[in-house]
């Protein structure tokens, strides 16, 4: 066992002199011990603390719109910054694993809130399947894989679903975002998600828009309750 484990690390090593592993955010070398973004990456990224307050600036958004348990974002974002580059390679250069990892972190750090230790499912926001194809993977799906990872919670992907393929939000003012958004969701089992605290999964929130129509189609089932949880907040 042990030969097995010590050949396997002179592999790793060899590789490594190919097809050297870096860090998705500074290029720099990985140590073996780190997974994608190295540990200085990880501590420089501008995290919120917002999973450790109830009224915090991502719940407010919220407020008089649809019920919305809890809510949070992981890290803030802004433009030209280099976590903006980290979500533009999970989003466009088919780095899925740096949703995965973030979301592991992510994950972490609400299991100490106790907000959100109730939760029973992981949904992430679906991505219409003719967009889904082209990129070829959703990577809110990806933060969830994350999530669920370290909150040792279900993922689900196959209830939530999106009916209309719309237009890029980027562009849009709010009412626009809300007008491109609307009724387009729908759950096909809704007794599945009867009475559970379902934790709504996407990468960046900006006016909500998505999320909320996301919740209205998820609050359809019988007992049900939604929070959220993004990768960043913009």
């Amino acid at each position: 066992m042990k030969v097995s484990h010590s050949i396997s690390m002179y592999f790793n090593d060899f590789l490594n002199l190919f097809y050297p592993r870096l860090c998705e955010a500074c290029g720099n070398y990985l140590f073996k011990n780190e997974e994608t973004i190295c540990t200085r990456c990880l501590f420089l990224l501008p995290k919120t603390d917002f999973h450790l307050e109830k009224n915090n600036p991502v719940s407010i958004l919220f407020w008089g719109r649809v019920n919305i348990s809890y809510a949070t974002s992981y890290y803030t974002f802004h433009k030209g910054s280099q976590f903006q580059k980290l979500i533009h390679k999970l989003k466009y250069h088919n780095k899925k694993e740096i949703g995965i990892a973030l979301g592991k972190h992510f994950g972490e750090s609400l299991k100490k809130s106790d907000f959100f230790k109730d939760i029973d499912l992981i949904i992430p926001v679906p991505l219409h399947p003719r967009k889904e194809k082209i990129r070829g993977y959703n990577q809110a799906h990806m933060i969830a894989i994350g999530l669920g990872q370290s909150m040792q919670k279900p993922v689900e992907i196959n209830n939530l679903i999106r009916l209309i393929h719309t237009e890029s939000q980027t562009r849009k003012s709010k009412l626009e975002r809300w007008e491109n958004v609307d009724n387009i969701f729908d759950i096909q089992l809704p007794d599945n998600l009867c009475n559970k605290h379902i934790l709504l999964v996407d990468d960046v929130v900006t006016t909500g828009s998505t999320l909320e129509s996301c919740a209205r189609a998820i609050l359809k089932a019988e007992g049900a309750k939604v929070s959220i949880a993004t990768l960043a907040y913009a």
